[in-house]
């Protein structure tokens, strides 16, 4: 089989359809603090897939309302900013990349480990008090060159497992031995194509080499990817915690308590939205 490079797979990305512009606009106008609850709806009604997940997602057991919601109105009143947010961003990317659901489970265990290291990263940032607005989506999207794989190139991805298997080693050191790049190399240029800031390209390019970002950011990502990894969020049965960065473990300076809580709002959150989105 002939290697691909990175640039085959920029070029796969740049001729995909373009990203559900709707949920894009969304994500971008969540960012305005200026931004009413009625406005919100408003646009939320713009992307009828979009406005489905969130109904589904108000009227979900987690909140347990005891009636139906009905109106996006008062879907937005119960879901929030953040996690519309989350809807939002899943949503566009999940939409962004119509050959990677042709991967049947690789494609549902992929999103249910990045929105379980979304959550994780976000719930970080809370009880560090990190302030850290980025912190779900750069958790959110910290795989997304490991998709830009899966839809274009599902054969070398299958190489990759095989190499895996062989020779007992982590994912990275697999996908570097068969294609000579990483996902997260790969991730952190798609999301300068994409435009994304600065420190979200950053940690999506470094979150398993948080020592080149030394960003607090890039470690909490980092801490989340492998928290959400050891929870098995994803439900693969042959799931692996990656390696470590102990520095960045310590920078954070979590206790027992800080784990459990961030262990505790991970998991609570976790199943109604991956059945909002992947059901």
């Amino acid at each position: 089989m002939t290697p691909i490079t990175l640039g085959q797979v920029m070029d796969h990305v740049r001729d995909l359809p373009a990203l559900r512009q709707a949920a894009m606009d969304l994500v971008r106008s969540l960012d305005d603090p200026q931004l009413s609850l009625d406005e919100l709806a408003t646009k939320l009604a713009h992307d009828q897939a979009l406005a489905a997940r969130a109904l589904r997602l108000a009227n979900s057991s987690f909140y347990g309302l005891g009636r139906d919601v009905s109106a996006l109105a008062d879907a937005t009143r119960v879901l929030g900013l953040r996690v519309l947010h989350t809807l939002a961003t899943a949503s566009a990317f999940m939409g962004g990349f119509p050959s990677a659901g042709a991967g049947g489970d690789c494609f549902h265990g992929f999103w249910r480990h990045a929105l379980g290291t979304g959550l994780c990263t976000q719930a970080l940032s809370q009880v560090l008090r990190a302030g850290e607005r980025s912190a779900c989506t750069a958790g959110l999207l910290h795989d997304i060159g490991r998709l830009a794989l899966i839809d274009g190139f599902q054969a070398e991805c299958q190489q990759v497992c095989e190499y895996q298997l062989a020779h007992d080693v982590p994912p990275l050191q697999a996908e570097r031995a068969v294609l000579g790049f990483d996902h997260a190399e790969l991730g952190g240029l798609l999301a300068d194509h994409w435009r994304f800031d600065p420190a979200l390209v950053q940690a999506i390019a470094c979150h398993h080499e948080p020592q080149r970002a030394s960003s607090r950011l890039c470690d909490m990502v980092h801490v989340a990817d492998n928290m959400a990894h050891a929870l098995d969020l994803s439900g693969h049965r042959d799931d692996m915690v990656p390696p470590l960065h102990v520095p960045s473990w310590l920078r954070l300076g979590l206790d027992h308590d800080r784990c459990i809580e961030v262990f505790r709002q991970t998991e609570a959150e976790h199943e109604a939205l991956c059945q909002a989105l992947l059901a």
